[in-house]
């Protein structure tokens, strides 16, 4: 079939440096449960949640040194830095600049946040790849990160979560992982929102299945397989945005993918969703365990509605790189359980006057 949707940059490119970081607090499925209806464990076993010190700049600074330390490059040569989140903790103030001071990447290069729901993270991707892909730089980079809030009491609180991951995009030749092609799929479909000052998000409830994330994963999928005449076999691992542990599991079921392909970066059940670094961060748990030659499918979804697609195929560039940042089960291992007291305390979810 001719390549009618995909994107593909003139110049070829891939992923040169990647890196994750997840909060050490959790609170477990049980502990949202005993609270709100006395029994019951929740759909994951728990969530991940940022201190109080911590926020979507804090996660996203921590992502992009790791990712820094893989590329090993000096930060000074990327001309882009995007952050993609749906919890920026200025309503006017980027996120991007502060990061980028912060990894001591000013003053030359682009900035700007993103938002599209869980995609912020894989469209600002995509966006790295064009600049790159044009020669318009050598490396940009690309944050997907969160502190995702849920309503007390509704069905988001169980896996609405924090964490994120940056990618360092550059040159195929210095790649670790290549991006051989990538398209988006995108609807007006109101499956999620949330209003101005509003501080929690509205969602569609079971509307938010069909017609939201498995009508939009499963035609980018579909789309991305029919372009580049590839299988399900022909991939190693896949990769499927994860609100929740169930979803992913699906949806690859649905499109010929097995549970051996999708779990090694199927995160949401240890650490919840976390937004729009969650499908990245699934990535990023891949390519930590990725052998050279390995093809990995990624399908991201963001609310609202839409989702992008990327095959990846890694090179021998993986092993010499990889042990150079914290691998996310690095972060994920290391866990303080507290109680739903000290979460609403961490979170700020009651207003003191």
């Amino acid at each position: 079939m001719e390549d009618q949707h995909m994107m593909k940059p003139q110049r070829p490119v891939g992923i040169i440096g990647y890196g994750s970081y997840v909060p050490r607090y959790r609170l477990p499925g049980t502990e949202i449960a005993r609270v709100w209806k006395g029994q019951g464990k929740g759909p994951v076993k728990e969530k991940a949640v940022a201190g109080l010190d911590e926020d979507t700049v804090t996660i996203a600074i921590e992502a992009a040194r790791n990712a820094l330390q893989r590329a090993g490059i000096n930060p000074e040569t990327l001309r882009a830095i995007w952050a993609g989140s749906e919890s920026h903790p200025y309503a006017v103030k980027p996120t991007s600049t502060i990061v980028a001071e912060a990894i001591g990447a000013t003053p030359y290069h682009l900035a700007a946040d993103l938002e599209f729901a869980c995609k912020a993270g894989t469209e600002a991707l995509q966006a790295a790849m064009g600049l790159v892909g044009s020669n318009m730089g050598d490396y940009a980079m690309a944050i997907g990160a969160d502190t995702a809030q849920g309503r007390p009491g509704d069905e988001l609180e169980y896996t609405a979560a924090s964490g994120g991951t940056a990618f360092i995009v550059g040159p195929a030749e210095e790649a670790l992982a290549v991006c051989t092609g990538s398209l988006s799929y995108v609807t007006d479909t109101p499956d999620f929102w949330r209003r101005a000052h509003q501080h929690y998000p509205s969602h569609g409830g079971r509307f938010t299945g069909e017609p939201g994330y498995f009508h939009h994963v499963e035609s980018a999928t579909r789309t991305i397989l029919e372009e580049t005449a590839l299988k399900p076999e022909d991939f190693t691992y896949a990769v499927f945005h994860q609100p929740n542990a169930k979803f992913p599991k699906r949806v690859g079921k649905r499109m010929g993918f097995s549970t051996e392909q999708i779990e090694p970066g199927l995160l949401s059940t240890d650490i919840g969703n976390t937004y729009a670094g969650a499908a990245i961060t699934g990535l990023s748990a891949t390519l930590d365990i990725a052998k050279p030659g390995d093809r990995i499918l990624m399908v991201s979804f963001g609310s609202g509605a839409g989702s992008d697609a990327f095959v990846w195929e890694v090179t021998e560039a993986i092993e010499a790189r990889r042990g150079k940042a914290p691998l996310v089960r690095d972060y994920i291992q290391r866990r303080v359980e507290i109680d739903y007291a000290l979460y609403v305390r961490y979170r700020n979810k009651l207003l003191v006057q």
